[in-house]
């Protein structure tokens, strides 16, 4: 499974974000994308799940373009979204907010689906009953990743996952995704955190005004003196 996006523009309104952004995200591979506040990246990650329309350009997965469809659909082809600020369901359990991610999976695939997130994710189990809105921010992004996981994407985005966690627990989440790597998911990962999102990368992404201007390994970009001064403070 493959995710390809090619010269990809996108806005607001009368607002131009995205100006023709193209990269590829390979099965079992995590890419982070880079840049500052501002310069498309969510914008970026929600035209690609279809919450937003494009202007122009494809998104394919695995060869498959995805333009027109909406983004439940593309969610089912395999395509999954882990929103910037979590937006689960406080008022509801755990397991009710992860059953939400698997709406379109016949029960018997809901279950299944429960005993691995709760096998990747041994504190959601314990808490499988506790309302989300009470959880630590930690445990509410593992919630949100887990909900993620439990329609069985190919592909998973995943948008500023440590945005205020503390150091220990952004590694520990970050750590995670390495592990969802393992089991063969792409990820395209939004992380603050550019220099822990490098060392859990495999290739990387540049993004400025809307447009890729550096790609390549994450050791190549670590090393790269404009990465370093505007993302690295070094």
């Amino acid at each position: 499974m493959k995710l390809t996006v090619t010269d990809l523009t996108a806005g607001y309104a009368k607002a131009q974000v995205l100006f023709g952004v193209s990269l590829e995200v390979s099965q079992g591979e995590l890419v982070a994308l880079l840049g500052a506040n501002g310069a498309g990246k969510t914008t970026l990650l929600r035209t690609v799940s279809g919450l937003i329309r494009p202007w122009g350009g494809s998104v394919q997965l695995d060869g498959r373009d995805l333009s027109g469809l909406s983004a439940a659909k593309r969610a089912r082809l395999g395509l999954g979204h882990v929103p910037e600020g979590r937006q689960l369901f406080p008022l509801m359990s755990v397991e009710e907010n992860l059953l939400l991610g698997a709406a379109f999976l016949a029960w018997e695939g809901r279950l299944e689906s429960l005993e691995r997130i709760y096998a990747l994710f041994p504190r959601l189990a314990e808490r499988r009953r506790q309302l989300a809105g009470t959880m630590s921010g930690g445990e509410q992004q593992m919630l949100a990743i887990g909900r993620a996981l439990m329609g069985r994407p190919k592909l998973l985005m995943v948008d500023e996952p440590s945005l205020g966690l503390s150091p220990k627990l952004a590694e520990e989440v970050l750590l995670t995704l390495s592990r969802v790597k393992a089991e063969g998911i792409g990820v395209l990962l939004v992380e603050q955190n550019v220099a822990l999102s490098l060392e859990v990368a495999d290739r990387g992404y540049v993004i400025e005004h809307g447009k890729c201007m550096l790609s390549g390994s994450a050791a190549e970009l670590a090393h790269d003196e404009g990465v370093q001064k505007a993302y690295l403070a070094l």
